[in-house]
C-alpha cells in the first residue's frame, strides 16, 4: 500500500493487520500452519473500494529453511482465509469484510542476506586495513590529483 491514499483505508490496514496477527497466532488451529513456525504479518494492502485485502506474510521458524514447509503453510492461510475473513470484518466494524488473499513476502528473507553479505564484506575489508602501503593516500586523494580534476583546497589550513 502506498502512503498516500485514503486515510480511512490506511488506518483500516494497519488494524487488520494487527487483529490478522493476533487472530492467526491464537485462532488457527491447522497443522499446516502450526509445522511452519511463528507466521507475521508485515503489510496489509487494500484496494480502493476495500473488497480485497492482499495480506503480506512471512514465517520464522522451519519454513525459513524449508521451502516445502512454507508453501504448505501458505495453502493453509489460503484455506483459512474465510474463517479469518469474518471474524476480522466483526471486529472492525466493517459492512463488508474484505476478501483476504495471502502473498508470500521474501523482504525480510532478502534483507536478511543482504545483511550478511554486508557484513561478509565489511569483515574482509576490516581484515586488509592493516596491509595498505604507508605512503599512498586514500581515493579521493588520487582522484583529486588527476589532470582535469576539480580544483579545490586540499588542506584545511591554507
Amino acid at each position: 500500500m502506498s502512503e498516500q491514499g485514503n486515510p480511512r483505508r490506511i488506518r483500516v490496514a494497519q488494524a487488520m493487520r494487527d487483529l490478522l496477527a493476533e487472530l492467526i497466532d491464537r485462532e488457527i488451529r491447522d497443522p499446516r500452519v502450526r509445522a511452519a513456525g511463528f507466521a507475521s504479518i508485515n503489510h496489509v494492502e487494500l484496494n480502493r473500494d476495500m473488497s480485497v485485502a492482499r495480506v503480506y506474510v512471512s514465517f520464522v521458524g522451519a519454513a525459513d529453511q524449508n521451502p516445502a514447509v512454507r508453501d504448505r503453510a501458505m495453502a493453509g492461510l489460503r484455506s483459512a482465509a474465510g474463517f479469518l475473513r469474518g471474524p476480522a470484518g466483526r471486529a472492525l466494524r466493517l459492512r463488508r469484510a474484505p476478501e483476504l488473499r495471502f502473498v508470500l513476502d521474501d523482504s525480510p528473507a532478502f534483507s536478511q542476506r543482504i545483511s550478511d553479505l554486508v557484513r561478509t564484506e565489511e569483515a574482509s575489508q576490516g581484515q586488509g586495513e592493516g596491509e595498505a602501503p604507508q605512503g599512498e593516500g586514500d581515493e579521493t586523494d588520487r582522484i583529486a590529483d588527476r589532470p582535469g580534476a576539480p580544483q579545490g583546497r586540499k588542506d584545511r589550513d591554507g
